[in-house]
């Protein structure tokens, strides 16, 4: 089990060495290549990922055809598709590695079953969801209330590093525009 699920929880809540043990009983680590689907569209999505190493994003298809990225999932951070996952109906997005990744699985048929033993981790979740709802508040804020431009370069100075690490496309995508604008507001910088 990864080290750094470990030290995500321990931010949250204090496991002891047997909580820790049956833990790893119920998740797994999954290796993933560049461009590889952890989830598509249609499928029902029954795991919550746990980023160790890697980005991955979520998207889907607008009505055009053209894919939307929705959200991005970099190291420490957990992704799924709750509305699948909750409801066992197929997923309207697609979870995709954006480069070689790896992650810590929880299977939602194995998780009732954890929380029960483990009751800490439900605080734990609780909280990380807590903090996932604000994050996305957050983005419809920015979408709503900044210009495209103030969007990028609060993104870039929040997460500097992972600016550097993902395509300039799949950026554009996220914050809604076209990669030819994010050229030239990069290019402005300089």
């Amino acid at each position: 089990m990864s080290q750094k699920l470990i030290a995500h929880i321990k931010r949250f809540v204090q496991l002891t060495d047997e909580e820790k043990k049956i833990l790893e009983d119920y998740v797994q680590t999954e290796q993933y290549g560049k461009k590889e689907h952890l989830l598509e569209a249609g499928e029902v999505c029954s795991k919550k990922y746990f980023v160790v190493n890697g980005i991955l994003r979520m998207y889907n298809l607008n009505e055009k055809g053209v894919e939307q990225v929705i959200h991005f999932a970099i190291e420490g951070w957990w992704v799924t598709d709750f509305f699948s996952y909750n409801s066992g109906k197929p997923s309207r997005v697609s979870l995709q590695a954006v480069e070689e990744a790896e992650v810590t699985v929880i299977d939602a048929s194995l998780e009732n079953e954890l929380l029960a033993k483990v009751p800490k981790l439900e605080s734990y979740f609780r909280q990380v969801l807590e903090r996932a709802y604000a994050a996305s508040l957050m983005r419809t804020h920015y979408i709503f209330n900044l210009s495209a431009e103030e969007r990028y370069r609060s993104f870039a100075a929040t997460y500097p590093d992972f600016v550097q690490r993902v395509p300039q496309y799949l950026l554009a995508s996220y914050l809604g525009f076209t990669p030819e604008f994010l050229s030239k507001v990069r290019a402005k910088k300089e």
